[in-house]
């Protein structure tokens, strides 16, 4: 049996992307593949117990750059991110959209500098809690651009989204997924994507940086296992993973959540997630000095 570890609770958006290839990774690796969902401490306590669990590659853990940020963030995190884990595969990428309220005149990311400079303190943002993805690629953001806007934190993505819709809030910084139903919504723009390039799933939105230099905010998903999990069945899953994201109804799956595919070795997968850390420790450094 193959054991998925999902860190949130069922039905949030991460379990929903484990299941659109789960049961057929498990038919590929002829064993049966469930989904465990163990939620807590923001992630920490499903990904400490993979950190735990017997490096046979019967247990996986299903991460995301929230693998490095909780760690980060944590006074006394119950895992290494890097050293307690190995890097299986990784599923792809996504990116987050900068949304403002038609409240603020602006229709550009250029705009919304000028705006917010011009208005220090005038402006708040909000976002899915303190220390959440949307908080940290808002303030990161603040920080490379020199805003002073206040932190609004809500308990979800959906809760932050509809203060900005009822323009109590000027901007959000949320998953490309989450951006994508408001394309047409007159009460808010889409002003940039923090990718370094365009996002296929939002062609029309240009990236953040070519307004503030240097600014990139996105997500890895992929599949981590127990420290010291044997080369060979690190290999064997990965290789399955490649396979099945060439395969139409996964990939549409994929699309469905705004998750480009980006197979890679699990040697680059490693090299991904420790650049990760490393870039999220300077981002998690910066937010720290902004509420």
């Amino acid at each position: 049996m193959l054991r998925i570890v999902v860190p949130f609770a069922a039905g949030g958006a991460r379990e929903v992307l484990a299941r659109t290839f789960t049961s057929e990774l498990g038919a590929a690796l002829r064993v049966t593949a469930i989904i465990d969902n163990r939620p807590g401490a923001g992630g920490a306590i499903g990904t400490a117990s993979v950190a735990k669990a017997a490096p046979d590659g019967q247990t996986l853990i299903f991460a995301a750059s929230s693998h490095n940020i909780t760690a980060l963030l944590g006074a006394s995190p119950a895992y290494d991110p890097i050293r307690d884990f190995a890097a299986v595969a990784n599923i792809g990428m996504q990116s987050y959209v900068l949304m403002a309220s038609a409240s603020v005149p602006a229709k550009t990311v250029a705009e919304f500098l000028a705006y917010a400079k011009a208005n220090p303190g005038k402006l708040n943002y909000a976002s899915a809690g303190h220390g959440s993805s949307s908080h940290l690629a808002m303030a990161y953001f603040a920080s490379l651009a020199g805003l002073d806007m206040v932190h609004i934190p809500f308990k979800s993505t959906a809760d932050a989204n509809n203060d900005v819709l009822a323009a109590r809030s000027h901007a959000v910084i949320v998953p490309n997924v989450g951006a994508i139903p408001f394309v047409k919504d007159e009460r808010i723009r889409l002003l940039g994507v923090t990718s370094l390039k365009r996002s296929a799933f939002l062609p029309g939105v240009p990236p953040v940086a070519g307004s503030v230099p240097g600014y990139r905010f996105d997500s890895w998903f992929g599949l981590l296992a127990p420290a010291k999990t044997p080369a060979t069945v690190i290999a064997r899953i990965n290789a399955a993973v490649a396979k099945l994201l060439r395969e139409p109804v996964i990939l549409a799956r994929l699309a469905g959540q705004g998750v480009a595919p980006r197979p890679l070795s699990p040697e680059a997968f490693e090299r991904l997630v420790r650049e990760d850390y490393e870039d999220m420790a300077k981002v998690v450094k910066t937010v720290g000095r902004i509420e």
